[in-house]
């Protein structure tokens, strides 16, 4: 059994942002932290108050966390970026809203006092003298991942403790988020204050400054002598928020949240229902049922777990079959086919973002690649030309409005040719699984559709979701498919949108839908032809691929087990039981990670190379910014077959990529045995650890592992069990209408409905169904009575 957050993040758009700029705008980007540790990092918006971002993450989190929090911050290319505010959403309201939270929020000031983060390790006792209890003692033991208040990328920290108008002050521990103190304060207890507090605060010594708090924990006197002791990890909290002078004034952000707890059984308790849905038979009733009882909103999601759970048991193209016959079945006008948000369409994007990936950035990634590094300014449209972007024609002349769409012209039709010689070509490394899918979807409307008017659908058919609904979008927004890293600005955004529009038209097969629409389209009609041209005969060439069941077996397989490979070069720094060198230890490598293991080597085609097995590895982890200067340096703790341990070091360019990288280690080392439970932040020099001063190198740390933080990413292998699981949740929450069009349709059929009793013999697969369902319902319920009795002796065993 294992239980798990999943967080869905919608970064959508900001407005009414703070000029910050002496330009009069600003260039805002966001930076998403979950509990104080930033996993995320927009593109910049440049030059605009009111930014669209459009980015969607979804983050797997151990179900402990507390806070989301979006930053908005001004890049700056000369200083220090400048932060406009934040919007912080808790645990707690995400859960209350298991549909989401979705919709504008006001930016609000940052106030350093409630910017704290961390744990503080503490013993309080009462001692008395006899049974009347005397005295109040608490022992500050430790504190770990506290806020980093100095320029050095650490803190000063001690404690001050009160009670009573009493305060005692802690030692001061220099440059340490990881302080030891094992220090002991006592006060005398007053009976008459059974309702007072203990106050443990935290803070940051300056020598020059005022003193920077770091967060504190209230103890309620009156429980602690029913206890009579309390010892563990309090997470420090902040101070009361003050009330800001700009609230309102900051700006907002438009944010889609939504937040799901899973608890994910062992896999024999989803067996009965994967081999339910995986029976052809049943596939009819099932899929019509799914469909009609399925919210717009939730489509997409279940078509994207029904698509990986049907991936995982090798029957996604069967699957596909079917919601293309019913699709049909339903479909009278040609000209509306696939056009709607139905599952079979959901599906289909889904299928192709799985299996497609990464022939589309083969297929894309050169002339998206062009299109950014040349920046040409590109305008059809007269009522948009501007002149002063276009440019001069001649050291003499300003160009005229007819010699930018001239010039424009010739560059679209430039960009088209090489997309389309692109396109032609990758019949040759279209994956196997994705043309067989197109060859069904192209007989299949084949067959509903054979009249010689129609002879276009077919092939409108498979570019419906080939061009307008995958190559089409990437194009349009590069940044969404991970075909570059950031947001095109204005002038590319505008090429990549008309060749959007050109790679549509040629993928609807008619030219004079839009240029009656667009008429300034026109100019490219020719192009526009020919590449209909082409795309014929290129989809003729895909749906016609007829490979052997080897390779169909082959591509399955792979499908089946997901890889992890992610590559890409890295600066990097090896360890054993050398001292860190003064210098920058960091060399530049390519690094790889495939299916077992790690490895890098000087050069991309280097024959010489090193590697760590990834069974070995014991734990991913950030480290901290002060022990190299960076704050995307991350760590790879492994062991060797003596026993010694290795730590090797990566310094990523930005977070985005540390986060990647972090995230696809932890991934592929998640059915690691031997991990670890605990790590140093820090690095080991000058005879002691940066982070909590331990001279001991065999430390055993003073951080906790974050095992379970991971981005789900479009190359992620398929997790049979989570699929099965967020499916089975789909299905409970829209039984009861399943069973009412259930009946339905078996009356309209002229069948007697028989007793439902539990013991009567079910002789279809839908009342199967519900019966797994129950079943299923029953499993949680036992693990969530077990988890409360669990939880209810640990509180007994605390008060005894």
């Amino acid at each position: 059994m294992a239980k798990r957050s999943t967080l869905f993040i919608r970064i959508v758009e900001g407005k009414n942002l703070p000029i910050k700029d002496i330009t009069g705008s600003s260039d805002p980007y966001c930076i998403v932290k979950i509990d104080n540790e930033a996993i995320i990092r927009t593109a910049t918006i440049w030059k605009t108050l009111s930014p669209f971002w459009g980015e969607e993450y979804t983050v797997h989190l151990p179900p402990y966390f507390r806070t989301v929090s979006f930053y908005v911050l001004d890049e700056d290319s000369l200083s220090r970026d400048d932060v406009i505010g934040k919007v912080s959403i808790t645990k707690e309201v995400l859960s209350a809203k298991p549909q989401g939270v979705d919709g504008w929020m006001n930016l609000t000031e940052i106030d350093p006092d409630e910017e704290v983060q961390g744990e503080i390790h503490l013993q309080i006792s009462v001692l008395g003298d006899g049974d009347i209890p005397r005295k109040l003692c608490c022992q500050v033991l430790e504190a770990r991942d506290l806020a980093k208040k100095d320029r050095n990328g650490a803190s000063d920290p001690f404690v001050r403790v009160r009670y009573n108008g009493k305060t005692y002050e802690s030692s001061v521990v220099k440059k340490s988020c990881y302080p030891r103190w094992n220090e002991s304060f006592e006060f005398e207890l007053d009976e008459a204050l059974t309702d007072s507090l203990l106050s443990v605060e935290v803070w940051d010594w300056d020598l020059v400054s005022r003193n920077d708090f770091l967060g504190k924990v209230l103890f309620n006197i009156n429980k602690l002598q029913s206890a009579l002791q309390e010892e563990g990890w309090f997470r420090l909290g902040p101070d009361k928020s003050k009330h800001s002078e700009y609230e309102g004034t900051l700006g907002s952000l438009r944010l889609h949240l939504r937040l799901r707890d899973e608890v994910v059984l062992p896999s024999s308790h989803y067996k009965p229902l994967t081999e339910l849905l995986s029976q052809s038979g049943n596939w009819p009733d099932f899929i019509m049922l799914i469909d009609e009882t399925t919210t717009a909103e939730s489509r997409q999601e279940v078509a994207n777990n029904l698509v990986k759970l049907f991936l995982g048991q090798g029957l996604v193209k069967e699957f596909l079959d079917v919601l293309f016959k019913l699709e049909l079945d339903k479909t009278t006008e040609p000209n509306t086919l696939f056009r709607s948000n139905s599952l079979a369409s959901k599906s289909m994007e889904s299928f192709l973002k799985v299996a497609g990936m990464q022939y589309l950035h083969r297929l894309l990634g050169p002339i998206i690649n062009r299109i950014f590094e040349e920046k040409k300014y590109v305008e059809l449209d007269p009522s948009k030309v501007e002149l002063k972007e276009a440019g001069c024609a001649g050291l003499h002349r300003q160009q005229t409005e007819s010699d930018v769409i001239q010039q424009s012209s010739s560059l679209l039709q430039s960009y088209l040719s090489e997309l389309l010689t692109s396109i032609l070509q990758s019949a040759s490394y279209c994956p196997l699984l994705i043309c067989q899918v197109f060859h069904q979807l192209y007989l299949r409307v084949q067959e509903r559709f054979p009249d010689p008017e129609y002879r276009k659908v077919k092939f409108i058919a498979v570019t419906s979701f080939l061009c307008l609904r995958f190559i089409s979008p990437a194009i349009m927004s590069p940044k969404l498919f991970h075909l570059r890293e950031k947001h095109a600005d204005a002038r590319t955004s505008r090429t990549l949108l008309l060749l959007a529009k050109a790679v549509q038209t040629i993928g609807n097969m008619d030219t004079l839908a839009c240029c009656s629409k667009e008429p300034w389209m026109v100019r490219l009609q020719p192009a526009i032809q020919q590449g209909i041209t082409q795309l014929k005969d290129f989809i003729t060439r895909l749906v016609n691929c007829h490979e052997s069941e080897d390779l169909e077996l082959q591509t399955r397989m792979s499908l089946q087990c997901g890889t992890m490979e992610k590559e890409g070069f890295l600066f990097l720094h090896r360890t054993k039981d050398k001292c860190m060198p003064m210098t920058s230890p960091f060399k530049k490598y390519y690094v790889t990670l495939s299916k077992d293991t790690l490895s890098y080597s000087r050069t991309l085609h280097s024959k010489k190379s090193s590697s760590i097995s990834l069974p070995k590895i014991r734990a991913v982890e950030k480290v901290e910014e002060k022990c190299f200067g960076s704050a995307n340096v991350m760590q790879i703790i492994s062991s060797e077959d003596s026993g010694q341990q290795e730590t090797l070091y990566l310094d990523c360019k930005s977070v985005n990529e540390l986060n990647h990288w972090l995230s696809a280690l932890r991934k592929a080392c998640s059915h690691n045995t031997n991990t670890m439970s605990c790590f140093h932040p820090g690095i080991y020099k000058a005879d002691r650890w940066s982070c909590c001063h331990q001279k001991e190198k065999s430390d055993p740390g003073c951080d906790k592992t974050r095992h379970g933080v991971t981005l789900q990413e479009w190359y992620d292998p398929l997790d049979p069990d989570l699929e099965a699981q967020l499916i089975y949740q789909h299905l409970s929450s829209v039984q009861h209408a399943m069973r009412d069009k259930y009946y339905k349709l078996r009356e309209q059929q002229g069948i007697q409905e028989a007793d439902s009793g539990r013991d009567q013999k079910k002789s279809d697969g839908v009342s199967q169904l519900f019966d797994i369902l129950q079943d299923l319902h029953e499993a949680h319920t036992a693990v969530e009575e077990e988890e409360r009795s669990k939880n209810k002796n640990v509180f007994l065993e605390l008060q005894t």
